[in-house]
């Protein structure tokens, strides 16, 4: 199983296959790309995850990418977090 990486402070206008092709840069293996949409309105919420191949590829591309300029933008690129259970901002239904 790969590493997922958490990709923050993407520009509202990026794409999945854009930032598939950036983090594949330098032969690295990306298995997913998920960029985060606002559930109500569609639009993108400016952050997505990474799932690498391997987690050399996963340091390299932090290594490579944190703090890089994207459309005006220097992203922020780590290891994901798992979310904790409970908390946040779930309204019942």
């Amino acid at each position: 199983m790969g590493t997922r990486l958490y990709v923050g402070n993407l520009p509202f206008s990026a794409e999945e296959s854009s930032v598939r092709s950036l983090f594949e840069q330098n032969n690295r293996k990306v298995e997913e790309v998920k960029l985060i949409s606002d559930r109500e309105t569609g639009r993108p919420r400016g952050f997505g995850f990474v799932e690498m191949g391997n987690s050399e590829d996963a340091d390299k591309a932090i290594r490579d990418l944190n703090g890089y300029e994207l459309d005006g933008r220097q992203l922020n690129v780590n290891v994901a977090k798992e979310r904790s259970s409970g908390g946040g901002d779930r309204r019942p239904y």
